[in-house]
């Protein structure tokens, strides 16, 4: 439910979004309705352990085997969660001619799914595969698949998601579960097409979502702690360049120092209104 203030706060945010040239940088926090928890709220998954590092995962077998084991059964989970309608309404936006462009920080690919285009994913995809070695990429069902094969009697039971696409398992679990290679090149480590903790996002990716900010007459955060650097950055830019920035999240962001706006808010509750708030402006920005 939306207070007064709320309300206030959304009739501003409408105002601002009414005239695009929106850019949106989105978080784990939009997926939270989906089923998906974030890491750092309530029940985020860095109260209870650290996240995946690269140098582990590369460098540690054991490491690498607790992650695949883990992402097996969490495939399940991410595979099948569905957009939620803060999804579907920033691809709303985006039909109306009012966002210009997405930035998401997420590894779930529901933007997409919602019906988004203009999609750039920050920290890659949980649904692609690549191989170290070789460079080949395959699909990540085409892994699960594999590894299905590889672990025919294996029986991993979740007791909790994260949202880069794991679980958290008992250790007595993971016995009996075996990985695979690369087939392309006999033997080559294969990774989920995703950016790990200790990892850097590929620099042509980075300056295509800073091209796209520097272009952006307003920039949209949602569902973002901006507690890391990979994220806030792009709103400093906004922010040195005078773009305004208005941010919807539940809590706190490192991010508020620098906003036109805030708004702590549910975003499956906020963003259809948001969305049915701008249709008109749409309409009218269209015919002008």
């Amino acid at each position: 439910m939306v207070t007064q203030e709320g309300s206030e706060r959304l009739g501003a945010l409408a105002g601002l979004v009414a005239g695009g040239g929106v850019v949106v940088l989105s978080g784990a926090g939009i997926s939270t309705e989906s089923g998906i928890p974030d890491y750092r709220g309530p029940n985020g998954t860095m109260n209870r352990r650290s996240p995946m590092t690269y140098q582990a995962f590369t460098r540690d077998a054991a490491a690498r085997r607790r992650y695949w084991a883990r992402s097996h059964v969490g495939w399940l989970t991410m595979s099948g969660a569905a957009p939620n309608a803060g999804h579907r309404a920033v691809a709303d936006l985006e039909r109306q001619g009012l966002v210009s462009g997405v930035i998401t920080q997420n590894v779930d690919g529901l933007h997409q799914s919602a019906g988004a285009r203009a999609v750039i994913e920050l920290h890659g995809s949980l649904y692609r595969v690549t191989c170290l070695g070789c460079g080949d990429s395959m699909s990540r069902a085409e892994l699960h698949s594999r590894l299905g094969e590889a672990n025919p009697w294996w029986d991993g039971r979740a007791t909790r998601i994260n949202p880069d696409g794991d679980v958290d398992l008992d250790d007595d679990q993971l016995d009996g579960f075996h990985t695979v290679d690369c087939q392309t090149c006999n033997g080559g480590m294969l990774k989920p097409d995703v950016v790990f903790f200790g990892e850097n996002v590929p620099a042509p990716r980075v300056a295509d979502c800073f091209a796209l900010v520097e272009s952006a007459r307003l920039l949209l955060v949602l569902g973002s702690s901006l507690t890391v650097m990979s994220g806030r950055r792009f709103v400093l830019r906004a922010s040195k360049l005078g773009i305004p920035v208005a941010i919807v999240n539940r809590g706190r962001t490192r991010g508020d120092d620098y906003a036109t706006l805030t708004l702590d808010a549910a975003l499956g509750t906020v963003l259809p209104e948001l969305a049915h708030r701008t249709a008109g402006a749409a309409d009218a920005l269209a015919a002008s």
